[in-house]
C-alpha cells in the first residue's frame, strides 16, 4: 500500500505540474490573442498533449515530449487567431524557455530541501512521515515553479505595450535570443551532469547545483529584462514619432486655418460689394447696355467660382488641401483629378484625413514632377485622388505617374527614401517617414495601407474603418 501511495503521489505531481503550466501558458497567451476562447484552447492543447505523451507506452525523452507539446499549443494559437504569427512564435519560444528554466531552478531547491528533511532520524523510522513530507514538498515544488514562470510571464505581458501590432523579423530575433541562449546553457549543463553520472559515476556536487541555479535564474531574468528594455525603447520611439506627427498636424492645422480665413475674408469682401455689383448690373440693363451687363455678370461669376473652387469634397479642411495641391499641380503642368469625398457621418476626424492627404500628395507630387513631360509613349504626368466606401470600410486611393524603382524596408514593409532626411522634420516628408505617418493614422481607425507599383504608376490604397464595430 505504501508503494502504491508513493507511485500515486509521483504521478499526481507530474500531472498537476503539467496542468499548472498549461494554465500559465493560457495566462501568457491571453493578452496577445483576439479572444479568451483561443487562449483557453491553447492551454488545454498543451496540457492534453503532454498528458497523452506521458501515458503512452513507448519511451520518449523529455525535451522531445515538451517540444511536441509546445508545437501543438502553437498550432492551436495560430488556428484560433490567424494574425501576427511571429508574435505567437515569440510566445511559444519564451514560454518553452521559462518552463524549462523555472522547473529545473526550483527543482534544485526543492530536491535539496527534501533530501535534508528525510535524512533526519525520525523520518527514517517513520515511512508515513516521509510520504507526508514528500507530498508537502511536491505541492511546494509545483506552486513555486508555477509562480516563477507566471510572474516572469506577467512582467513580459505588462511591459509588452504593442500586443496588437505585427512583430518584425528583427524584433522576434532580438527577443528570442535570450530564451535560446538560456536553453543552450541548460542543455550544456544537463550534458555535463549526464556525463558525470555515466562515466565518472560520482554524484553531482553542490557547486554544480549552485552554478545551475544561478544560470537558470539569470537566464529567466535576462529574458524578462531584454523584453522590458526593448519595449521601453520602442515606446520612446513611438512617443517621438507621435510628437512629430502631432507637430505636423498642428502645422497643417494652422496652415489650413489661415487658408480658410483668407477664403472667408474674400467671401465677406464680395458680400460687402455685392450691393454695388447688383446696382451696377441694374444700371447697365436699364440703360440698354445688355452686352456690357452680360460681360460684367460673367466676370462676377468667374470671381465667385474661383473663390468657391472647383473641388467640393464635403469638408472645408479637405477642400482647402485638395485645392492647394491642385494649384501646385497646375503650376507644374501635372494633370490633377479629384474624386474625393469626406465621410461626414463617421468617426473619422478631418485632421487625420488631412495628415493622410498632405503626406500622400506630397509624395505623389514629387513622383509626378520627376516624370518626363515628353516620352515615347506620349504619357503625361498625372495625380488622381479617389475615395469610396464599402460597408464599414472607407477607402482612399491615390495614384500618380512614376518612374524608377522603390527600395523596400523589410522591417516596416514600406518604401524607403533615397533622400537624406532633414534635421528639422517638415510636414509631408518623402517616402518612409510620410508613409509611416499615413499607416499610423490608418491603424488608428483599425485599417492599413497597401502600395503597388505597376506600369509606371505608383498607387497607394488607404483603408479606414468608419465605425468602431
Amino acid at each position: 500500500m505504501m508503494e502504491n501511495c508513493w507511485t500515486f503521489v509521483s504521478y499526481a505531481h507530474i500531472i498537476v505540474q503539467m496542468m499548472t503550466m498549461g494554465y500559465v501558458l493560457y495566462r501568457f497567451a491571453r493578452p496577445f490573442m483576439r479572444n479568451r476562447h483561443g487562449a483557453v484552447c491553447t492551454g488545454i492543447a498543451y496540457f492534453a498533449t503532454m498528458l497523452v505523451l506521458y501515458v503512452i507506452p513507448f519511451e520518449i525523452n523529455n525535451f522531445t515530449a515538451y517540444s511536441i507539446g509546445m508545437l501543438s499549443a502553437l498550432y492551436v494559437m495560430c488556428r484560433a487567431d490567424r494574425r501576427n504569427f511571429r508574435q505567437k512564435i515569440f510566445i511559444a519560444v519564451t514560454f518553452f524557455a521559462l518552463r524549462w528554466l523555472s522547473v529545473y531552478m526550483v527543482g534544485i531547491v526543492t530536491e535539496e530541501l527534501y533530501q535534508r528533511i528525510i535524512s533526519a532520524v525520525y523520518m527514517v523510522e517513520h515511512p508515513y512521515a516521509q510520504l507526508t513530507a514528500y507530498i508537502v514538498v511536491e505541492i511546494l515544488d509545483v506552486a513555486v515553479k508555477a509562480a516563477v514562470a507566471g510572474i516572469s510571464a506577467g512582467y513580459i505581458i505588462k511591459a509588452y505595450a504593442y500586443k496588437n501590432e505585427n512583430m518584425s523579423v528583427k524584433e522576434i530575433l532580438m527577443l528570442i535570443v535570450p530564451s535560446v541562449t538560456g536553453m543552450t546553457g541548460y542543455g550544456i549543463m544537463q550534458y555535463y551532469q549526464a556525463y558525470l553520472d555515466i562515466n565518472v559515476r560520482e554524484p553531482v556536487s553542490g557547486v554544480y547545483h549552485i552554478l545551475a541555479f544561478l544560470h537558470f535564474g539569470i537566464s529567466i531574468v535576462t529574458i524578462v529584462v531584454v523584453t522590458v528594455l526593448f519595449q521601453n525603447i520602442r515606446a520612446r520611439q513611438e512617443e517621438k514619432l507621435q510628437n512629430e506627427l502631432l507637430s505636423a498636424q498642428i502645422d497643417s492645422t494652422e496652415k489650413h486655418i489661415a487658408q480658410v480665413e483668407s477664403l472667408y475674408q474674400n467671401i465677406r469682401s464680395v458680400r460687402h460689394d455685392m450691393t454695388n455689383h447688383i446696382l451696377t448690373l441694374e444700371r447697365l440693363y436699364t440703360g440698354g447696355r445688355e452686352e456690357e451687363a452680360k460681360a460684367y455678370g460673367v466676370e462676377l461669376k468667374n470671381v465667385l467660382s474661383e473663390m468657391a473652387g472647383e473641388i467640393n469634397s464635403g469638408n472645408p479642411v479637405t477642400d482647402v488641401i485638395l485645392r492647394e495641391w491642385k494649384k501646385e499641380a497646375e503650376k507644374k503642368k501635372i494633370c490633377f483629378h479629384s474624386g474625393f469625398y469626406y465621410p461626414k457621418y463617421s468617426r473619422i476626424n478631418a485632421f487625420d484625413i488631412s495628415v493622410i492627404l498632405n503626406n500622400v500628395l506630397q509624395n505623389a507630387m514629387e513622383n509626378a514632377e520627376h516624370f518626363p513631360a515628353e516620352n515615347v509613349d506620349g504619357d503625361t504626368s498625372y495625380i488622381f485622388v479617389h475615395s469610396y466606401h464599402r460597408d464599414n470600410a472607407y477607402m482612399i486611393e491615390i495614384c500618380n505617374s512614376f518612374t524608377g524603382e522603390l527600395q523596400w524596408d523589410l522591417e516596416s514593409e514600406l518604401p524607403v527614401t533615397t533622400k537624406r532626411k532633414p534635421e528639422a522634420h517638415g510636414y509631408g516628408q518623402v517616402h518612409g517617414y510620410g508613409l509611416a505617418n499615413i499607416r499610423r493614422v490608418a491603424r488608428k481607425y483599425s485599417g492599413d495601407i497597401a502600395i503597388d507599383v505597376k506600369d509606371r504608376e505608383f498607387r497607394i490604397s488607404i483603408m479606414l474603418m468608419m465605425d468602431d464595430g
